[in-house]
């Protein structure tokens, strides 16, 4: 990754598109901006691309479907742009793999920051050259589940392979680490996003109920993510290190 940050925004509003050029323009950031998923695989075919903001609402192809094809063969970070209330969808477009989402509107500064985080996310998820270091080996037996922080990969007993999407694997793993201690969504804002929490961010709530899908056997009935009401979540059972 170059020393500016070249970010693309797909958003077929062009008030939204210029106005977001020129803010991350002043932040230090490169700019290229696309107003379609035609236009945007243009873009990404021609250009290095560090970070891309998706709209949802796309005319043809969506945000969502754009989001599923990034993700088939890049780990390209994405960030996904929804219409205030669209639960559901920001919950689609986290499984499809997004990094992170932002609800209109939003204002300036939260989209510099969610920028700035998921890009020292990504920075750190690029392996250093040489031998993987000790703390990349690591993996945790919790339940009838492996954890493998080399390979990212969520294994069951039978040895089925659950695919995690970055935000759902930094979460997770930052839970393990920590089982049987209340945490509380800033301290888990810290810990996965690798930035300060300034403010309550629904997002790890949104990353909770996608891991109790994938780890629960009844996700209305969660025996590992416990909710502690009022201070936040627990990862309830033991764990240990293979």
């Amino acid at each position: 990754m170059t020393s500016e940050p070249h970010i693309l925004i797909v958003d077929d509003n062009r008030e939204i598109r210029d106005l977001v050029s020129r803010l991350l323009t002043r932040e230090g950031f490169r700019v290229s901006a696309a107003a379609d998923g035609r236009a945007m695989r243009k873009t990404l075919a021609d250009a290095q691309i560090d970070l891309v903001l998706l709209d949802l609402m796309l005319p043809g192809e969506d945000g969502l479907s754009l989001c599923r094809s990034i993700r088939a063969d890049s780990r390209l970070p994405i960030i996904m742009l929804t219409a205030k209330g669209d639960e559901v969808d920001r919950v689609i477009g986290l499984e499809m793999g997004a990094d992170d989402y932002l609800a209109k509107p939003f204002g300036s500064r939260e989209l510099v920051a969610r920028i700035r985080a998921v890009l020292r996310r990504s920075a750190s998820d690029t392996p250093a050259p040489g031998p993987a270091p000790a703390e990349a080996l690591r993996r945790f037996q919790f339940d009838r589940w492996q954890l493998d922080t080399q390979s990212r990969d969520l294994v069951n007993k039978d040895g089925l392979t659950v695919p995690l999407s970055t935000g759902e694997f930094e979460l997770l793993l930052a839970l393990v680490e920590r089982p049987l201690r209340v945490l509380s969504r800033d301290q888990l804002l810290d810990l996965a996003r690798g930035r300060q929490a300034a403010s309550f961010d629904r997002s790890i709530d949104t990353q909770i109920s996608l891991l109790r899908k994938k780890l629960e056997c009844d996700p209305t009935e969660p025996k590992l993510i416990k909710t502690v009401w009022g201070d936040g979540y627990m990862f309830a059972v033991p764990v240990s290190q293979a």
